[in-house]
């Protein structure tokens, strides 16, 4: 098919302009992108040889308009590829990926578009412009500096071979990770396989023996809501340490999948970029765009939770260890034991384990919670829209309505674990808001890997799985809310140690009891949750703290090291891990969330890479920004729920992220209120 033919290219006259899915066949993308990118390269041409003196208009606001087919087919393409991926789409991924880079870097390294945009910010004091068009002019300014337009000529060479193979090192990064995930399966038979696991993990197990064909057996995946709960109850350690060992050992596995070469290449790589642009580490460079601004900052903050951190995790293993010993387990706890021993302590401690808390979070229920949430802050309403087609027959959408009743863009929602899905759980969009060319609203997606009950059953949640679902949709509504006037500056795009604010600090509501008391209902008599077990929970809420803080904080902490070192050209990415992880004193029963060869936020891309810590910094913020609620005495608190629209939620990057926050809160915090809600002082 010709690609001007092809449907990615049109304007879709569909129901709210989303993508029409059913028209859009996978062997289209590389032949629409060559198209579309050969377009975008006429816009951009087309700016740069403008016989007119650059102008904000002329310049600034072209480059936002510009490339709009390579936008649609790009987001369809990465959504895609992301939630619903194929053989042909990975396929279309490799080829794309470095043709992609290639682009963008003759993009930031064409010197007379440079030459446009740093006359521009040479003479902003003259220009009149805007707050908001100052930052954008801001922006630009950066990502051209940033990519390497002030350099030399065989420097920008460099630099843009340099993004063209790192490119192709994420996209295989991303593939080698899925592959070892989909392929694998523990396998498990009636009898003393089961043992320990509850109904509900058993239907899970079943349904994806169903889908795999296995008749009358039970499958255990590396979906997080797949492994996690069959490390909590299984009585079979064997069992547990297989299981876990697949887990760990993703990406690592030798052969084509084996993801240690590409690592020990990306950082490489990662470091001469930096050194061109004068930084003395990979880690340097990318802080210094950031709230925390210095790998220092960073590293400060990360070390003053982890002394108390390992404290508290040290106090955790040994009750476990007790436990194992009274049960007459002659063990040293392992890995694989941590989470089993540690529903015991907790039963034990809190009289509460998950089997008993389980049922009263469905899915159905904790997303009504979400969106009630989100009306009582926001006065915003969900209306679902069931004939809407999308993706695959999982995903669903929802218009979102303003306090008005007006439109504000569309949420969609695809929430079970899939091969074709990568793992994790996250946010993205279709199409991002701006006010430039109208007012354009947003298509925003939520992603997760929430085990799927069999069919006519309800899937029902761990309090965790409910947390992140929360933690996403905080996400979704910075991306729905936004209301800017400049892509560039749309939603979540803003500093990565800032982008985690909305969603984790959205988290905080799902434990409000007047949330729990109306939504955590038991899911086969609709009664809610009693008050008893609403307390037990809330009491747990930071049992095993110190376990999660150590598998999180490692994996930041792993990440910055890998770079910021001084010496990386003969770099052995495992013994790195583990040289650090001694000198940290990483605790031997716990493990990295991520280990390196997997850590797909550093690797898979240039997302989180030295940006693991993001999580981290801002839960500094969330964890006052929720203070602001209390002091008010209401969690909803209509004039600090007005703020935090208004300066959070809606303003995109419009400011620097500091401003922002103090916008809000009326100060920077502190990191005690951190400390607190973590249980660790």
């Amino acid at each position: 098919m010709d690609a001007i033919q092809s449907a990615l290219l049109q304007e879709w006259e569909t129901p709210f302009g989303i993508p029409p899915f059913s028209a859009i066949k996978a062997e289209e993308f590389v032949p629409a992108f060559e198209h579309a990118i050969a377009e975008a390269k006429a816009d951009a041409q087309k700016i740069a040889g403008n016989p007119l003196s650059p102008t904000f208009e002329n310049t600034i606001e072209a480059l936002e308009q510009s490339g709009k087919m390579l936008k649609q087919v790009s987001s369809v393409f990465y959504n895609l590829s992301s939630a619903h991926t194929n053989d042909t789409l990975q396929e279309a991924e490799r080829i794309i990926a470095p043709k992609l880079a290639e682009h963008y870097s003759g993009l930031m390294l064409d010197p007379k578009l440079f030459e446009r945009v740093d006359a521009l910010k040479a003479r902003e004091a003259e220009l009149g412009l805007t707050p908001e068009q100052a930052r954008v002019l801001e922006r630009y300014h950066t990502r051209f500096m940033r990519a390497g337009a002030g350099l030399d000529k065989n420097a920008k060479v460099r630099m843009a071979e340099i993004t063209k193979r790192l490119a192709t090192l994420g996209t295989q990064f991303s593939q080698n990770v899925l592959a070892d995930e989909a392929s694998y399966k523990l396998v498990l038979s009636e009898g003393d396989d089961l043992a320990g696991l509850p109904e509900f993990l058993v239907s899970a197990a079943r349904e994806a023996a169903a889908e795999r064909g296995l008749e009358d057996k039970y499958v255990i995946t590396l979906s997080r809501s797949s492994i996690e709960p069959f490390l909590q109850f299984s009585t079979r350690r064997d069992l547990r340490e297989e299981a876990f060992t697949a887990w760990a050992k993703r990406g690592e596995n030798k052969g084509e999948t084996d993801n240690t070469g590409i690592v020990k290449e990306t950082v490489a790589l990662r470091k001469e970029r930096a050194a061109l642009l004068g930084f003395d580490s990979f880690a340097a460079f990318k802080t210094d765009d950031t709230m925390a601004k210095t790998p220092r900052a960073v590293n400060d903050l990360l070390m003053k939770v982890w002394a108390p951190a390992k404290t508290k995790a040290a106090a955790e293993a040994a009750d476990l260890q007790e436990m194992a010993q009274s049960l007459g387990d002659n063990i040293q706890i392992a890995p694989w034991d941590w989470r089993y021993y540690s529903e015991k302590v907790r039963k034990s401690q809190h009289d509460l384990d998950e089997a008993e808390v389980k049922p009263y979070f469905q899915l159905e229920r904790m997303i009504e919670a979400s969106f009630h949430t989100a009306s009582k802050l926001f006065g915003l309403s969900f209306k679902p829209l069931n004939t809407l087609e999308l993706y695959h027959p999982d995903a669903r959408a929802f218009e979102v309505l303003g306090p008005d009743g007006k439109h504000v863009g569309i949420f969609i929602a695809d929430y079970f674990a899939r091969t074709s899905k990568r793992s994790g759980a996250w946010m993205s969009a279709f199409r991002e808001q701006h006010k430039l060319n109208g007012n354009v609203s947003p298509v925003i997606i939520n992603v997760m890997n929430f085990s799927k009950a069999p069919e006519g059953q309800p899937t029902l949640l761990t309090f965790d799985d409910a947390r992140t679902l929360f933690h996403e949709f905080g996400h979704g509504l910075h991306g729905l809310l936004s209301n800017v006037t400049y892509p560039v500056i749309s939603g979540t795009s803003v500093a990565r140690d800032f982008v985690e604010l909305p969603s984790q600090l959205y988290e905080h509501w799902l434990s409000e009891p007047q949330i729990l008391k109306e939504y955590a209902r038991h899911y086969e008599t609709g009664e809610v949750i009693p008050q008893d077990l609403l307390n037990r929970l809330l009491a747990a809420s930071n049992f095993n703290q110190g376990f999660a803080t150590v598998e999180y904080l490692s994996t930041a902490i792993v990440d910055m090291a890998l770079h910021s070192a001084d010496q990386v050209d003969d770099l052995d990415p495992l013994a790195f891990e583990k040289k650090t992880l001694d000198e940290i004193g990483m605790p031997a029963q716990i493990i990295m969330r991520h280990r390196t060869p997997h850590l797909a936020h550093a690797f898979a891309g240039d997302g989180y890479s030295a940006g693991y810590y993001s999580y981290m910094w801002s839960e500094v913020m969330d964890a006052d920004a929720f203070e602001a609620f209390k002091e008010t005495g209401d969690p909803f608190d209509r004039e600090t729920a007005h703020r935090l629209k208004e300066f959070i939620y809606s303003a995109g990057g419009t400011q620097d992220p500091a401003k922002a926050y103090t916008d809000f809160r009326g100060k920077m915090p502190s990191i005690e209120p951190l400390l607190k809600g973590r249980g660790l002082i």
